[in-house]
């Protein structure tokens, strides 16, 4: 066996929802890293551009930038739309972008569980199926296209901060990606999950009370709570989506893997 090879994504075309930060431009960061083509999307053009800049300043290759809210239908058809028509096939969508809201039980609002519901759901089923032609295009038996889905271990186990619509919608994520998995496996698409831990992310910082920073705050206090005694770094996140997304997991769908340093184990 060859297996020179065996980890490259070199010369794959890479969407990533929810790219301009967080999880996704790790993500990114990653994937531009390693030679491939990237397209980032979020929902704020200017975050989208400065991402793009960053980093392609710091890696060099190919990325662009498609501003769009995956949260709506007419999102979600500008942004496959966009990306047939510069594109002539994807051989690795990555469903990132997500939102959450707090509100107590009594106090949650429908618009709030829709706009959870929509993005982290809804948008995950309907771009995958918008793109379906451009990752049939890229789908062999030996080199199958890939779907990431990126759920979270709030949806594998309760967590106080996770709030009743986000824990949720990240549940519903999990289910998909098994059954989209066994739906699309005999068109050789790949659907597997990500299930991240804490990371140092806009969204995380919002929710321990940093405000919304995710620099010069003590994340380590963060992860003093987790078994391995950190949070994740961007190499734990980039490296398993790359390895999801080539030739070492050919055989592998309909699964969601944690990436949490231990805490879905713990509990």
């Amino acid at each position: 066996m060859d297996f020179s090879n065996l980890f490259s994504v070199a010369g794959k075309t890479v969407v990533i929802t929810g790219g301009s930060r967080g999880i996704g431009e790790m993500l990114a960061a990653g994937y531009l890293a390693n030679g491939a083509k990237v397209i980032i999307s979020s929902r704020k053009a200017k975050a989208c551009e400065e991402t793009v800049a960053r980093l392609q300043d710091q890696y060099g290759g190919e990325i662009y930038a498609i501003p769009s809210d995956v949260g709506n239908m007419d999102g979600i058809n500008h942004l496959a739309g966009e990306i047939a028509r510069r594109e002539d096939k994807v051989d690795v969508l990555i469903n990132n972008a997500g939102v959450a809201w707090g509100a107590t039980l009594e106090d949650f609002p429908e618009a709030g569980w829709d706009k959870v519901m929509d993005v982290n759901v809804k948008g995950i089923f309907f771009l995958t199926q918008k793109l379906m032609p451009l990752l049939r295009k890229s789908a062999s038996a030996d080199e199958p296209a890939r779907v990431i889905n990126i759920a979270s271990i709030d949806g594998m186990h309760t967590s106080p901060m996770s709030g009743f619509a986000y824990g949720t919608s990240k549940a519903a994520v999990i289910h998909l990606t098994q059954f989209m998995g066994a739906h699309l496996a005999g068109e050789h698409i790949l659907v597997n999950g990500i299930a991240p831990g804490p990371f140092p992310t806009w969204m995380l910082s919002t929710g321990v009370g940093f405000e919304g920073k995710t620099e010069g705050v003590d994340w380590q206090s963060i992860g003093d709570r987790n078994p391995s005694g950190r949070v994740g770094a961007p190499s734990d996140i980039a490296g398993l989506a790359i390895f999801l997304s080539s030739k070492a997991s050919a055989y592998i769908t309909g699964h969601t893997i944690p990436c949490d340093g231990g805490i879905v184990s713990a509990s």
